[in-house]
C-alpha cells in the first residue's frame, strides 16, 4: 500500500468490477471499429462477451460502485476531499477506519471484525451500529464495546479456560445468564463435594473395619467405592469471579468545593476555530464525562486545563488545593527498554518490595515486572500508567478515554473504584457503558461550545432527542446547530409563581413564546441563506469581492448571536 491513495484503500475489494469495466470500454471500443463491425461472426462473439461482462457488472453492483463507496465513506465521515490523500500519511486511527469503511464497502458473506468501535467517535460508531443491524450476512465481532455489543449482536460467545460458552443476546443478556449459570454450577460443585466427601468417610470406615475383623469383604467393597469414585465425573469449582486491577482510589486531601471555572474559551489552530467560547465548572466530587466528536476540542480542552496550551481569549481559575493526575489516550513511553518494574519505581518513587507489591494489585506478577515497557500491549500499558496515577492520589482525575484497550473485568473494576471515589473525575469517554455506569452529568462539546447534561449517557441520549424533537417541531432547520445553548433549559429550575392575575399572564407568556419561536425561526432561516451564499461563493467563485464576503459573515455573525438571545428567552419561558 506504499502509493496507494485513500480511494484505492476503499476500493480494493471492488477491483473486479473496475476489471471488468476496463474490459466493457476495451469491447466497446471493439464494436464502433468498422474492420470489426464488417466481421458477423467476430462482432457477435464481442456482444456476446459483452453482454456477459454487463450482466455480471450490473449483478455485482458495478453501476453503484461510486455510489457505494461514498455511501460507507460518508458514514464513517470520509469525505471526498480525503480521497486522494496518501494511505500513508495518515493517523493510525484514520488507517484503521479507512480500512474499516473497505470491508464494509465489499459487503462479504461473513464479516470479521476486531473491536470495530475502537477510535470512532459515538456518531461513528452509531452509524456503524444501523450498519450491522440492517447487514444481511454474517459478522463475527470481537469487542469490549458492551454497549455496541448489547445493541447489535443476536448470539454472544466467552472464550474461557479453553472452553466456549455460547448465550443468545448480547452482552447484558450474557451476563445475567452467565451469572445463573455459575451459581448453579457451585451450587452442583457443593453437593458433589458433600457426596465425595461422604464417600471417602464411607471408604476409610469400611477399611478399618476390614482391619478390625480381619473381613476381605470389607475391602473389597471399599476398593469398589474407590474405583467409583476415581470414575465420577467432577464438577469444575467455578470462578465466581474473575480477578481484574485493583484500582484503589483514595486522594490525599480534598480540594475546594470549586474545582476548576472557565469562561469563554477561545482556542484557534491557523483558521481552524476548535474552542468558541467554551465555558464550564467543575465541583468537588463531580463525575463528569466530556463526549463529543473526534477532532471537536476534547483533548484541546484537557491541554487547556493542565496548561500546556494558552488560549487566545477567555479566562480559566482553580479552586483550592487542587491536586490534578492526568492519563492521556495516547503516551510513548519515554525509555522503551526500561522495565515495568523500573518504569514504576523511577516515577512512584518507592522500592522494589512496595514497587512489587503495587504493581502485583495491577496485574503485573512476577516476571511479568521485568518485561520492557516497549513490549506490553495498549492494555498493560495502559494499567501501568493508571498504576502510577492512582499512587500519586490526586483529587482530580482527567482521564483521556480510561477504558481504550482494558479488558471488560479491567473496566469493571475501574468503574466501581471510580463510584467509590471521593474526589472529581472529569473523563472524556466514548464507552458508554463506562458513562453510564460512572458520570452523573454529561458536557457535550459541540462546535467549540459546551452543552451540560445531568445524568449519565442514556439521560443525556434522552435529554438531548426530546430538545432536538422541540427545536425542530419549531419548524426551523439546523435543529442540532441550535442545541449550543441548550444547557440552560436543562438546568433551568421551575420559577415560583409571583402573586397576580396567573390567566393574564399566562396569556402573556404564551403570546411571547410563539413570537419568539416566529422570529427565531426568521433569524434560522436568513443565516441558513448565508450560510449556502458563502459555501458558494467560497468555492466556485474565488474573484469574490472580499468586502462582501467579509460583510455577509459578519451578517451572519450578528445575527447567530441575536437567535441565541432569542433561543436562551424561548427555554426560559417555554
Amino acid at each position: 500500500m506504499g502509493n496507494w491513495t485513500v480511494l484505492d484503500v476503499l476500493a480494493q475489494g471492488l477491483s473486479h468490477l473496475k476489471d471488468y469495466r476496463v474490459e466493457m470500454t476495451e469491447l466497446e471500443q471493439k464494436m464502433s471499429d468498422p474492420g470489426v463491425a464488417a466481421n458477423a461472426g467476430l462482432l457477435d462473439r464481442v456482444l456476446r462477451k459483452y453482454s456477459m461482462l454487463q450482466e455480471r457488472f450490473e449483478a455485482e453492483g458495478g453501476y453503484e460502485l461510486e455510489a457505494s463507496i461514498d455511501k460507507i465513506a460518508s458514514g464513517l465521515q470520509i469525505s471526498k476531499s480525503e480521497y486522494g490523500l496518501a494511505f500513508g500519511s495518515l493517523s493510525g486511527g484514520e488507517q484503521t477506519r479507512v480500512m474499516l469503511a473497505s470491508q464494509l464497502i465489499v459487503k462479504p458473506d461473513l464479516l470479521l471484525l476486531d473491536e470495530p468501535t475502537n477510535h470512532l467517535d459515538l456518531k461513528r460508531t452509531e452509524w456503524l451500529e444501523e450498519f450491522l443491524h440492517d447487514y444481511a450476512g454474517t459478522c463475527i465481532i470481537i469487542s469490549h464495546d458492551r454497549y455496541f455489543l448489547d445493541r447489535v449482536v443476536s448470539k454472544t460467545i466467552e472464550l474461557e479456560d479453553g472452553e466456549a460458552f455460547t448465550v443468545h443476546g448480547g452482552y447484558t443478556a450474557f451476563m445475567k445468564e452467565k451469572e445463573e449459570r455459575l451459581l448453579q454450577q457451585f451450587a452442583d460443585y457443593q453437593e458433589q463435594q458433600k457426596v465425595i466427601k461422604k464417600m471417602k468417610e464411607s471408604i476409610k470406615q469400611l477399611e478399618e473395619f476390614g482391619r478390625i475383623g480381619g473381613n476381605e469383604k470389607f475391602f473389597k467393597r471399599a476398593a469398589s467405592m474407590r474405583r467409583a469414585l476415581e470414575r465420577m465425573e467432577r464438577v469444575k469449582r467455578p470462578v465466581m469471579e474473575r480477578r481484574g486491577a485493583e484500582f484503589d482510589l483514595d486522594p490525599y486531601d480534598r480540594s475546594g468545593r470549586r474545582v476548576v471555572s472557565f469562561e469563554q474559551v477561545e482556542v484557534s489552530f491557523g483558521n481552524q476555530a476548535v474552542l468558541r467560547g467554551a465555558s464550564g465548572l467543575v465541583e468537588f466530587g463531580e463525575k463528569i464525562a466530556l463526549m463529543g466528536s473526534n477532532g471537536g476540542g476534547k483533548t484541546t480542552l484537557f491541554k487547556v486545563l493542565l496548561g500546556e496550551l494558552s488560549p487566545a481569549s477567555g479566562s480559566l481559575e482553580w479552586g483550592a488545593r487542587v491536586d490534578v493526575g492526568y492519563l492521556a489516550q495516547q503516551e510513548e513511553p519515554g525509555n522503551p527498554q526500561e522495565t515495568v518494574l523500573q518504569y514504576f519505581r523511577e516515577k512512584a518513587g518507592v522500592e522494589e518490595g512496595e514497587a512489587r507489591g503495587i504493581l502485583a494489585r495491577y496485574l503485573f506478577y512476577g516476571a511479568a515486572v521485568y518485561r520492557s515497557v516497549g513490549q506490553l500491549s495498549g492494555g498493560e500499558w495502559t494499567r501501568l500508567r493508571l498504576a502510577l496515577l492512582i499512587h500519586q492520589k490526586p483529587n482530580l482525575l482527567l482521564l483521556d478515554e480510561p477504558t481504550n484497550h482494558l479488558d471488560i473485568p479491567s473496566r469493571e473494576s475501574l468503574e466501581h473504584a471510580l463510584q467509590g471515589y471521593s474526589g472529581t473525575v472529569l473523563a472524556i469517554s466514548h464507552d458508554r457503558y463506562f458513562v453510564n455506569q460512572v458520570s452523573g452529568k454529561v458536557w457535550d462539546l459541540h462546535q467549540g461550545k459546551l452543552q451540560v447534561y445531568h445524568g449519565n449517557y442514556d439521560d443525556f441520549r434522552d435529554k438531548k432527542a426530546q430538545l432536538e424533537a422541540s427545536l425542530q417541531s419549531m419548524g426551523l432547520e439546523g435543529g442540532a446547530v441550535l442545541l449550543q445553548k441548550a444547557t440552560e433549559q436543562l438546568r433551568t429550575k421551575d420559577k415560583p409563581v409571583q402573586p397576580g392575575n396567573r390567566t393574564n399572564r399566562n396569556q402573556t407568556s404564551t403570546d411571547s413564546v410563539k413570537w419568539l419561536e416566529e422570529e427565531i425561526a426568521r433569524l434560522e432561516n436568513r443565516i441558513h441563506q448565508l450560510d449556502l451564499w458563502l459555501e458558494s461563493e467560497g468555492e466556485r467563485h474565488q474573484d469574490t469581492d472580499i468586502s462582501l464576503l467579509e460583510q455577509r459573515w459578519n451578517e451572519r455573525e450578528s445575527l447567530f448571536a441575536s437567535r441565541d438571545k432569542l433561543l436562551e428567552e424561548w427555554m426560559e419561558q417555554s
